[in-house]
């Protein structure tokens, strides 16, 4: 499985918009940004996602994470595909992962096209979060992990790139 987390903040990404020419295309902020971070996973083989909302990407929120994988695929080995992120890296996540029996497989630094998670993020702030503002971030975020979750596997794996005739890893 790829794993990876993302940012997402009650202020909107502008994605794009109309506007009369000449005139600044208005996108309505309350003034509070708020901000969330949601771990993930997918498997590549069958396009199943697993997502946690934690209000930060800490240590202790990866090793729940860890957790959370390890109690939906209990008779199944893990391995996961990850960046050096320093959640990742701490000497007791790894330490919780060995006691889970999961492997962690590091991805080459500063790689981010490696991992099809980043076009599942990017797809859902493109079709959830941009140009608009919810009223609570937990809002935002329960929309979010709703879009990509309800996302047919087949759809998932497509947005992932995982498809793709040039997906770097063939399963």
């Amino acid at each position: 499985m790829f794993e990876d987390e993302t940012d997402l903040l009650l202020f909107p990404p502008l994605r794009s918009g109309w506007a009369k020419r000449g005139e600044p295309f208005r996108v309505a902020l309350s003034g509070w940004n708020a901000k969330r971070v949601v771990f993930g996973a997918i498997n590549p083989e069958t396009g199943h996602r697993l997502f946690l909302p934690r209000l930060r990407g800490r240590s202790a929120d990866f090793q729940e994470f860890l957790s959370m994988v390890h109690q939906h695929y209990r008779a199944w080995p893990v391995a996961l595909l990850l960046d050096e992120g320093p959640s990742h890296t701490a000497h007791k996540s790894q330490r919780i992962a060995a006691d889970l029996e999961m492997e962690l497989l590091w991805l080459p630094k500063r790689s981010p096209e490696l991992n099809p998670l980043e076009g599942l993020w990017g797809d859902g702030k493109d079709h959830v979060c941009a140009n608009r503002q919810y009223a609570t971030i937990e809002d935002e975020v329960e929309r979010f992990i709703d879009y990509l979750q309800n996302l047919p596997s087949h759809a998932a794996l497509e947005k992932a790139g995982v498809l793709s005739d040039d997906f770097w890893l063939k399963t």
